[in-house]
């Protein structure tokens, strides 16, 4: 991750313009409509700080985190909470939130590190809560303009989750990149429930 980091903290002011106006509420609301106001999220790579805004703006309580220094001191100016600076291995919590958003972060991590890290995330969910992702549509695996990703299909993202253990699908759908000149990009995002146990 060494080399993904290095981009975000040198690259994170025009990231963070790129990314932070774009409106992606119809993705945001669709994992809210399986959480309830009030609700503990993670904002598991939280970029720029966007999405733990919107969450926070509606009423929802946010724990936010990155990996690169750069991006969580321009989260949290923009979110008003403090960002924690953290890796995704790191986390270790048990039964704590009521959702995980880790919207197009968990892609930079290689096949066995995200298993393990999708382990460390249905632990840290309550029994019942939702995961949202998404990654690149796709099977490449390994570094592109600086930034390593692992791209998935369904068929090799249920591969995966088999893996896991604990970890449903509950919505899976494809869309096009957000952002004005990427429309032709696909991705794949996924929503999933931790079993009740």
């Amino acid at each position: 991750m060494s080399n993904t980091i290095d981009y975000y903290n040198k690259n994170a002011d025009a990231f963070a313009k790129e990314t932070q106006s774009l409106d992606f509420s119809v993705t945001q609301e669709k994992f809210l409509s399986y959480l309830k106001e009030g609700d503990l999220i993670l904002d598991f790579g939280c970029g720029a700080g966007r999405d733990t805004k919107y969450f926070l703006d509606h009423g929802y309580r946010v724990e936010a985190m990155d990996g690169s220094e750069a991006l969580c001191k321009i989260a949290s100016r923009y979110t008003g909470i403090e960002v924690k600076h953290m890796y995704f291995e790191e986390l270790e919590e048990s039964r704590k939130y009521d959702g995980i958003w880790a919207c197009s972060s968990i892609l930079h991590l290689p096949y066995d590190a995200l298993v393990e890290v999708l382990k460390k995330m249905q632990k840290a969910l309550k029994p019942s809560g939702i995961i949202y992702t998404s990654f690149k549509y796709g099977d490449f695996a390994g570094e592109r303009h600086g930034r390593y990703f692992m791209n998935f299909t369904q068929a090799s993202f249920a591969s995966l989750l088999s893996q896991v253990g604990g970890l449903t699908v509950i919505e899976e759908w494809i869309t096009g990149d957000v952002r004005h000149d990427r429309e032709d990009e696909r991705w794949l995002n996924v929503l999933l429930r931790r079993s009740q146990s």
